[in-house]
């Protein structure tokens, strides 16, 4: 799609170029400026540098439209996007009576004293606006000069995120009107990512559509994207071809995530749930405390690495020796003493090899999955690559598709 507006990101900070960090902002911005009507053409890096980085906003301003700076933003004496800012825009920097009230009255909330250095992040130039930042002490810029517009982030993305939807956002909207763009994304599992590839073929030649498949930990994405006063109506019935073509596959929509939908529907049946977890070192416990409604459902986990820790929370020593640490027997052991332990009505459970080890004889990522319920016990074999990062990680979504997968077989989905 071509769009009459046109974007640069400018990533700052020299921790990015040698690779100490990496640039989550820049892809996170990239994918929310499609649906703006705005085209990214540009994304660049930039070290601490002054020199390098006004060269490289004189150049943005002069190919594009809008740019947008991550970082740089701090309280230091490297943290120049302010200052260069101004320098290109020919403008001088003055602290802000306003900002610099707010700054220090944050800074006696946290019952400290201000540095005085921090004053750097009260500073403003004539043409730029100050973008609150609740969630730390550096405010954003909105600048409009020369019917060029420049948007200053912080760099921690816990603080960019929140800038971007709740300030950014409605200015560019107002500032670069364009058409209705639209996104949906449906959510698969247990389908091969060629095969939902060769699924949606007819889909690419749809016109006013486009289509992307992505694959996450948690299944194959398919994102579909639609323009113009039809975007709508182009969506509705592309969703429903694609929901009957997946219909076995599909287990979210959207923003939906795994542990939003299990928490819900534990919630809405005022059931608990309790974890036990080895080889997944507390993953799935922290995944599903990310859901909203946790604290309603979720009574706690526990991580058991050794069988030592295993007996002494309840997993009987006959079956660790009889069958070992990771087999199916101690995997519902494990989810049946988590539940009694921590006074659940259902007991999760994991346990696999997450490295390159072969203990007990047993192939690198193999792992079980155990339930534990007022219905029975149930476990499910899985096997995953044999790397440490990725064993954890898929053990813990996989855990989750199986509690799913029971509370729609006892039919506890709805409240």
């Amino acid at each position: 799609m071509s769009s009459r507006y046109k974007a640069e990101i400018v990533s700052v900070g020299t921790e990015l170029l040698r690779g100490e960090i990496t640039d989550t902002n820049a892809s996170y911005l990239a994918a929310e400026l499609p649906f703006l009507g705005i085209e990214l053409h540009r994304v660049v890096t930039v070290a601490d540098d002054h020199e390098q980085l006004c060269q490289v906003l004189r150049q943005a301003m002069a190919r594009s439209d809008l740019i947008i700076t991550g970082g740089g933003l701090g309280p230091t004496e490297d943290d120049l996007t302010r200052d260069c800012i101004a320098d290109v825009l020919g403008e001088k920097l003055s602290v802000d009576p306003e900002l610099e009230r707010q700054l220090r009255t944050m800074f006696t909330r946290m019952g400290r004293e201000m540095p005085e250095h921090n004053i750097r992040q009260a500073v403003l130039i004539p043409s730029a606006v100050s973008l609150p930042n609740p969630r730390g002490t550096a405010p954003g810029w909105w600048v409009d000069k020369d019917e060029k517009t420049i948007v200053a982030l912080p760099g921690p993305p816990r603080e960019l995120m929140p800038m971007w939807r709740n300030e950014v956002t409605p200015r560019l909207q107002a500032r670069f009107p364009g058409e209705s763009i639209l996104s949906r994304i449906i959510k698969t599992f247990t389908v091969a990512e060629a095969r939902v590839s060769e699924l949606v073929q007819p889909f690419f030649k749809a016109a006013n559509l486009e289509i992307g498949i992505y694959s996450k930990p948690d299944g194959i994405h398919i994102r579909f994207i639609a323009h113009g006063d039809d975007a709508e109506q182009t969506l509705d019935t592309t969703e429903a071809q694609l929901e009957e073509l997946f219909s076995p596959y599909v287990w979210g929509k959207d923003d939906d995530t795994l542990e939003e939908i299990v928490c819900n529907w534990l919630t809405n049946r005022g059931l608990t749930l309790a974890t036990m977890e080895d080889g997944t070192g507390g993953l799935l416990a922290g995944s599903i405390t990310e859901a909203s409604k946790s604290s309603g459902c979720f009574r706690g986990g526990l991580i058991a690495s050794s069988s030592e820790t295993k007996l002494a929370w309840g997993v009987p020593e006959d079956l660790i020796k009889q069958h070992g640490a990771i087999s199916a027997e101690v995997a519902e052991a494990m989810a049946a003493a988590a539940r009694e332990r921590l006074s659940a009505d259902i007991g999760l459970s994991t346990t696999g090899i997450a490295g390159l080890d072969s203990p007990e004889g047993k192939p690198p990522g193999l792992a079980f999955v155990g339930i534990s319920d007022d219905h029975g016990t149930r476990t499910w074999q899985q096997n995953y690559p044999p790397s440490r990062a990725d064993a954890r990680s898929r053990g813990a979504v996989a855990a989750l598709f199986r509690l799913r997968e029971r509370l729609i077989e006892l039919g506890l989905t709805t409240s």
